[in-house]
C-alpha cells in the first residue's frame, strides 16, 4: 500500500512541478510579447524572474495590468478576422466554384463534390 501512496504523491509533486515551470515560461513569453514596457523594464523583470522564479512570477502576475496595448491589438485583429470570415457567404463560395468550373480549373465531378460539401 505504501508503494501506491508514494506513486500518487510523486504524481502530485510532478504535476505541481510542471505547472510551476509552465507559469515561469508563460511569464517570460508574456514579458517579451508586451509592447508597453521599455527595454530596461523588460531587463529588470527578466532578472527578477530568473533569480527569484516563484516570487518573481507572483510579483509579475500581480503587477501586470489586466489589459495591455498588445492585448487590445490582438483582440482587434481577431475581431477583424472574424468579421472577414463572416462576410463570405455560401452563395459567394458557390459562385467562385462555378467560375473555377467554367474556367476549367476544376472538373464537373470535382465541382459537384465541393458543392455538396458546401451545402452539407
Amino acid at each position: 500500500m505504501g508503494g501506491l501512496l508514494d506513486w500518487v504523491l510523486a504524481m502530485v509533486y510532478f504535476f505541481f512541478l510542471v505547472m510551476a515551470f509552465w507559469i515561469f515560461v508563460s511569464c517570460f513569453m508574456d514579458l517579451f510579447r508586451r509592447d508597453d514596457l521599455s527595454g530596461g523594464m523588460k531587463a529588470i523583470w527578466f532578472i527578477v524572474l530568473f533569480w527569484l522564479p516563484f516570487f518573481g512570477c507572483l510579483a509579475y502576475m500581480v503587477t501586470r495590468p489586466k489589459v495591455t496595448i498588445t492585448d487590445v491589438r490582438a483582440l482587434t485583429a481577431a475581431e477583424a478576422a472574424s468579421k472577414a470570415v463572416q462576410g463570405v457567404s455560401t452563395a459567394d463560395e458557390l459562385a467562385k466554384l462555378a467560375q473555377l468550373r467554367d474556367a476549367g480549373a476544376i472538373t464537373v465531378p470535382e465541382y459537384d463534390k465541393l458543392k455538396a460539401k458546401l451545402l452539407a
